[in-house]
């Protein structure tokens, strides 16, 4: 910035300022940063001309390499501020500067002589109408709502548009899609439209295509053996060219501005049954604004050249994947740690992982019997552990009851009260064998028996109640230590005569302390008596 600019600038700000704009309003009216205009704000002329002067005089970090940047833009016009920094710093003589200081530089430098950047403008060609029936259109997108809760959430949609009449469909997800969600999709889409088209024109998506393979597209397994049961003709775009598919590209965004913005998410139902709603009302009910036709009105002539679909394919959407146990009995899904029973661990051995309405089943791979289930935790980073993680799950329930029957005797009294047990707490049985187990190894059939007697006696059914009866009756039956006379404990220092420790107390009569007591009782009287005379 030279004198002449710097004055022209500062003076802008100030008459501004006096007219009183604030500092937001000059700050959009004259493309300043509000920091630059703060800084010209509080300058007198005097601190203004001082600091022009030391602007003129001041070098800068990149003027030793003026030339080598000044040939790159000359020889590249169309080169980036972003490519020159890269190039400095593949030549390690960009001397720590940031990506605002060489933008900045490169500016100057094609102000200063003249050196306009050439931008690649890349050319449309406006492609004809197609006939009714020949061509739809599918794409994907994201945004993320409000819930009634006040928590956001991300929501994802497949849409289709008609290329003939403009008529469209939306469906939506609470999670992202899978191949077999599409398909489901698709099979919606054809439902809804009554028909499908001869072809369809999609992005790459890693749902539908593994590989261009020069032409000879490779689709992933289950959408190829679904094409070839619909048998309708795929048009793919190429790699970074959604262009090719504007139709449905302004569909996507016309979703997420007039339907999808600011709306609030209560459940994926009441969204899916509102935008069929809208898609009626505004996406296929108003004029378009390219054709000047309303979409619903075309589409009635063209659902005549539609292929009719016999019947639908209906597909299995539960989320199922598995994961590799952890040697910690944990598995990883999406950023948490989620814990199995002890023992599930082993080398390489897998689990089967579904969602269901918001809960996680984790199964077994080889027969997807459940071992265990959670919520879904939100958050990321999370373990997520139950009481279930600690029981010995590697049996069932009968086994377990005959091991704890076999450790209190194999009596009949523990046979009923296993019974009664297992009846008086069915949820929670494994747990309360593994107590009994636990404090009954060990033990006596003595004190067992005893335990049993009691519990069934007083109608005591719980794990709790045996080990505290348990206890009982291991404390009451310590032995005793007799006391040892003090003849055996005692050891004199000296020899003596042992005959003293059986030596006997004599023991006075109670009357004779009586009378004795009565005596002295006496002396006081006659003492006192004496002392008032």
């Amino acid at each position: 910035m030279d004198i002449a600019e710097g004055w022209n600038m500062y003076l802008d700000i100030h008459n501004l300022k006096n007219m009183h704009f604030n500092v937001s309003q000059i700050s959009r009216r004259l493309d300043l940063s509000r920091t630059t205009v703060y800084k010209y704000l509080s300058m007198s002329p005097e601190e203004m001309e001082q600091h022009l002067a030391r602007q003129k005089r001041r070098t800068k970090k990149l003027d030793k390499h003026r030339d080598l940047i000044k040939s790159w833009l000359m020889q590249y016009p169309d080169m980036t501020s972003a490519q020159v920094l890269d190039w400095l710093q593949e030549k390690k003589i960009d001397g720590g500067v940031s990506e605002g200081t060489v933008r900045n530089y490169v500016k100057q430098i094609r102000e200063e002589c003249d050196i306009p950047q050439i931008k690649c403008v890349r050319q449309y060609e406006s492609v004809d109408e197609l006939p009714a029936g020949q061509q739809m259109q599918m794409d994907f997108g994201q945004i993320t709502l409000c819930s009634h809760t006040g928590r956001m959430v991300s929501l994802y949609f497949a849409t289709f548009v008609l290329a003939h009449s403009r008529y469209k469909y939306t469906e939506w997800l609470d999670r992202p899609f899978t191949t077999r969600d599409l398909i489901n999709v698709h099979e919606n889409a054809f439902e809804y439209y009554g028909g499908m088209p001869k072809e369809i024109v999609y992005d790459q998506d890693h749902l539908i295509l593994v590989s261009e393979n020069g032409g000879d597209l490779l689709l992933t397994q289950e959408f190829a053996a679904y094409q070839k049961t619909r048998k309708f003709k795929i048009y793919m775009c190429r790699k970074a060219d959604p262009e090719s598919k504007g139709k449905v590209e302004n569909v996507v965004k016309y979703v997420k501005r007039n339907f999808a913005k600011n709306r609030t998410f209560h459940n994926l139902e009441k969204l899916n049954e509102d935008c069929w709603a809208w898609l009626e009302r505004t996406g296929n009910g108003k004029l378009h604004n390219t054709t000047k036709k309303i979409p619903a009105e075309v589409f009635a002539l063209e659902k005549q050249h539609l292929i009719p679909v016999a019947h639908k394919i209906n597909i299995s959407t539960t989320k199922i994947i598995t994961r590799v146990i952890r040697k910690d009995n944990t598995i990883i899904y999406q950023g948490n740690r989620y814990a199995l029973p002890l023992g599930s661990y082993a080398p390489e051995r897998k689990v089967i992982v579904k969602e269901n309405e918001g809960i996680l089943i984790i199964s077994n791979e080889d027969n997807e019997q459940e071992i265990i289930s959670y919520p879904i935790c939100l958050e990321k980073g999370r373990l997520l552990k139950n009481s279930d993680c600690r029981r010995e799950k590697n049996r069932g329930i009968e086994a377990y009851l005959q091991e704890v029957l076999h450790i209190l005797n194999d009596s009949l009294e523990a046979n009923k009260f296993l019974s009664l047990v297992r009846e008086e707490k069915p949820r929670y049985i494994r747990d309360q064998l593994k107590i009994i187990k636990d404090h009954s190894t060990g033990k006596s059939p003595e004190l067992i028996q005893k335990a049993l007697n009691y519990c069934l006696q007083n109608k005591l059914y719980g794990a709790t109640d045996f080990v505290d009866a348990l206890n009982h009756f291991k404390g009451s039956h310590n032995p005793v230590e007799p006391k040892r006379s003090i003849e055996n404990n005692v050891q004199p220092l000296h020899e003596i005569d042992r005959s003293i420790f059986k030596t006997q107390v004599e023991i006075r009569d109670m009357n004779i302390y009586i009378k004795e007591l009565r005596g002295v009782r006496d002396c006081q009287q006659n003492l006192s008596n004496l002392k008032t005379i």
